[in-house]
C-alpha cells in the first residue's frame, strides 16, 4: 500500500508540475514577471524531484548482492535527500536571486497579456490542489491517527512526506505569486512582484531544510516504531523467553532488521535451542511482517548470587 500509494502520488504531482511549468514559462515570456519565472523554475525543480523519487524507488527494488547483502532499500532515502538539495539550490536560491535582481530594477506588468499570469496562477492552484488531494488520500492509508507533523517526522517511506511538503509548498508559492502579481497590476509597482518572488524563495528554502533534516535521520538509520518494537517484544516473550537486549534498524521503508540476545535455560540441548529460535522468528514475522532480517543470539540465564 505504501509503495503503490507513494508512486500514485508522485505520478499525479509530476503530471501537474510538467503542465504547470510550461504555462508559467509562457506567462513569464509574455509579461517578464519575476514571480512567474520563480514559479516556473519551482515547477521544473519539483518535476525533477518527482523523477528522482521514481528512479530511487525503482533502484531500491534491486536484489541483494555480495557487495550489498542487505539490499538497496536505503536508495529511496538517498534520492529523497537529493530532492532536498535540488529544492534548496534550484528552487529556493534561484528565487531569492531573482527577487534581489527585481528589487534592484523593479518594473510593472504592462501590455495586452497582463491577464495571462493571473489565469495561469489560478489554473495552477486548481491543478496543484488536485495533486495535493491525491497525496493526502494516499498518506491517510498509512498515517493512522498521527498528526500531519508527526507523520512527516516519523514516516519511514520518504516519498509521501516529500510529495506532501512539495505540494503544500507549491500551493503556498502560487498564492505568494498571485499576491505579488496582483499587487503589481493594481499599483503598477514592480517591487510587489519582487516581494512575491522573495516569499517563494524563503518558502522553498524552509521546506528544503525540513526535508534534509528528516531524510538525514533516515539515512543515518532509524529504529522501528514504538508500536513495532512492542509487538516484537511481545512475540519474543510469548513463550516465557527473557530479552537481554533488543535492537532494530530500518534497512528500507518496508524492510526491518531485528537483532536480539535472548535467555535460554542451561539445561536445553542445541536442538531445543534451535527450535526455540525458529519459533521465535516465526512469531516476530507474524507480528511485524516487515521484519525480514532477524538475528537472535541465545544466552544462558545466569542467576546472580545474593550478596552479603
Amino acid at each position: 500500500m505504501a509503495a503503490g500509494g507513494g508512486t500514485k502520488a508522485i505520478v499525479a504531482a509530476l503530471a501537474a508540475n510538467l503542465t504547470i511549468a510550461v504555462l508559467k514559462f509562457i506567462a513569464f515570456f509574455l509579461t517578464a514577471s519575476s514571480s512567474m519565472l520563480a514559479e516556473a523554475i519551482h515547477s521544473v525543480a519539483d518535476s525533477g524531484n518527482q523523477i528522482l523519487l521514481l528512479v530511487g524507488g525503482k533502484r531500491a527494488k534491486r536484489a541483494a548482492s555480495p557487495e550489498h547483502p542487505f539490499g538497496y532499500g536505503r536508495e529511496r532515502y538517498i534520492y529523497a535527500f537529493i530532492v532536498s538539495i535540488v529544492l534548496f539550490s534550484v528552487g529556493g536560491l534561484f528565487a531569492l536571486y531573482e527577487a534581489w535582481e527585481k528589487f534592484q530594477h523593479p518594473h510593472g506588468i504592462e501590455g495586452a497579456f497582463w491577464w495571462v499570469p493571473l489565469a495561469v496562477l489560478v489554473g495552477a492552484i486548481i491543478a496543484e490542489s488536485f495533486s495535493f488531494r491525491t497525496a493526502i488520500i494516499e498518506s491517510n492509508h498509512i498515517r493512522g491517527k498521527q498528526s500531519w507533523v508527526k507523520f512527516v517526522r516519523n514516516a519511514k517511506q520518504p516519498e509521501l512526506p516529500v510529495i506532501l511538503l512539495e505540494d503544500f509548498g507549491a500551493l503556498l508559492g502560487l498564492i505568494f505569486a498571485l499576491f505579488g502579481v496582483g499587487m503589481t497590476l493594481v499599483t503598477g509597482d514592480g517591487v510587489w512582484d519582487a516581494l512575491g518572488t522573495a516569499m517563494i524563495g524563503l518558502l522553498l528554502v524552509a521546506i528544503a531544510v525540513v526535508l534534509a533534516l528528516e531524510t538525514k535521520s533516515l539515512l543515518l538509520g532509524e529504529s522501528a516504531t514504538k508500536e513495532d518494537v512492542q509487538r516484537i517484544t511481545e512475540a519474543l516473550e510469548a513463550d516465557g523467553t527473557r530479552i537481554i537486549h533488543l535492537k532494530t534498524l530500518h534497512l528500507g521503508p518496508e524492510e526491518l532488521l531485528v537483532a536480539a540476545k535472548i535467555s535460554m535455560e542451561a539445561s536445553e540441548t542445541g536442538e531445543e535451542i534451535a527450535k526455540g529460535i525458529d519459533a521465535a522468528e516465526q512469531r516476530i514475522r507474524a507480528a511485524v511482517p516487515i521484519a525480514r532480517v532477524i538475528y537472535l543470539e541465545p544466552d544462558i540465564e545466569r542467576v546472580q548470587a545474593p550478596q552479603g
